[in-house]
């Protein structure tokens, strides 16, 4: 049986390929973005387009100056400290409700998504797109879907960090990633909401000093 498509409207679709292109790099950051020829691209009229580049201006992506137009927002790598902080207060919060509220089962699925991504630990964007998953399997199992969206929105902007300024050190810590992961479900089953606090805190600690470290030296 095939799978039924969710319905997007055209709105949503110029959003999610504006999106994609923006987080991939194929839009560079600081490049203008023209309606008319957006619409062209996308086979779809200015309208969607428009609204799309509102709401990516309001998630960060995308500057609209009046009489000006609009342009990919630039990258700035002093955001590293306010992604990892932004990513650890959301990862406190689901990570707290997730070892009072994962059911056994769903437990041993997440252990079995962390064994896949033991495989990925060489291929760096797979590794990351998995990482996205399994936050957002956190996120779901927890019940905290406020929590789930915004961190939709920080990882992506730490996405586009990674690909612009740390893919390097990314491709160097990813091991060690998947080892502080791996303590992150061992703390989710104690069930014990203050040693997932604390096993978290530690993670993203561990990994802002890399980066940030990083970006210091070079």
């Amino acid at each position: 049986m095939q799978s039924v498509k969710p319905f997007r409207s055209k709105k949503e679709f110029a959003y999610d390929a504006l999106r994609d292109t923006i987080l991939e790099g194929q839009l560079e950051p600081g490049a203008r973005l023209v309606i008319d020829e957006l619409a062209a691209d996308l086979g779809v009229s200015p309208i969607p387009v428009r609204e799309a580049l509102q709401q990516l201006q309001a998630d960060g992506f995308v500057i609209i100056e009046p009489y000006v137009g609009a342009r990919v927002a630039e990258i700035d790598a002093s955001l590293v400290r306010e992604v990892f902080e932004l990513m650890e207060a959301l990862e406190v919060i689901s990570g707290r409700a997730a070892c009072l509220h994962m059911s056994d089962d769903s437990l041993i699925e997440m252990e079995n998504h962390l064994r896949a991504m033991d495989a990925l630990v060489t291929d760096s964007d797979r590794f990351s797109q998995e990482n996205a998953h399994l936050h957002q399997f956190i996120c779901e199992r927890a019940g905290t879907p406020l929590v789930a969206r915004l961190m939709d929105k920080v990882l992506a902007h730490w996405d586009r960090l990674r690909r612009h300024y740390l893919q390097d050190v990314f491709e160097h810590r990813v091991s060690d990633a998947q080892q502080e992961h791996w303590r992150v479900f061992e703390a989710l089953r104690t069930r014990d909401p203050d040693h997932v606090e604390q096993v978290i805190r530690q993670h993203n600690e561990t990994a802002r000093a890399a980066y940030t470290d990083y970006l210091e030296k070079t």
